[in-house]
């Protein structure tokens, strides 16, 4: 085999190679990513039953009900839309109706959202930034200023 046919042979392999890296990298990153969406996306998009991703928005008042086996259903809304909500296990203390809240976990086919982890707001006057711009997005938004801090929907 001649010089130029080896060096071509050598680079060939390494392109291949190269390539079978990326494709590993980036199966692999998608496995850890997790999207926001809020009830509005959600009701617009179609994704997989298994496909674990955060939902966030408001506690809908009056929505909030323990079961005697002690799960947790509660929905969460965005002003524009609903999405129900159930969870096993201890809430936040600042877990409240009509507070913001993000919940991670997965939708069943029943379109009922399957929560593995509750976050909530952690103080009076701050609200998760995904869940400030859902409301935004949704023309709901009465605070003042630009970021989802300080600010309180009305």
């Amino acid at each position: 085999m001649k010089r130029k046919h080896r060096r071509l042979v050598f680079v060939a392999a390494g392109m291949v190679l190269l390539a079978g890296a990326a494709v590993l990298i980036l199966n692999a990153a998608q496995d850890t990513l997790v999207f926001f969406y809020s009830p509005s996306e959600l009701s617009t998009r179609q994704l997989p039953a298994d496909r674990a991703f955060r939902l966030g928005g408001l506690v809908e008042e009056g929505s909030l009900a323990r079961g005697d086996d002690g799960s947790i259903r509660f929905s969460v809304t965005d002003l524009q839309a609903s999405v129900l909500v159930t969870y096993r296990g201890i809430l936040p203390d600042l877990f409240r109706e009509g507070q913001g809240v993000v919940a991670q976990g997965t939708l069943g086919a029943d379109g009922v959202f399957t929560a593995k982890d509750v976050l909530a707001k952690h103080d009076e006057t701050y609200m998760p930034p995904e869940v400030a711009a859902a409301i935004k997005k949704s023309g709901q938004w009465k605070g003042d200023g630009e970021g989802g801090e300080g600010v309180t929907p009305q």
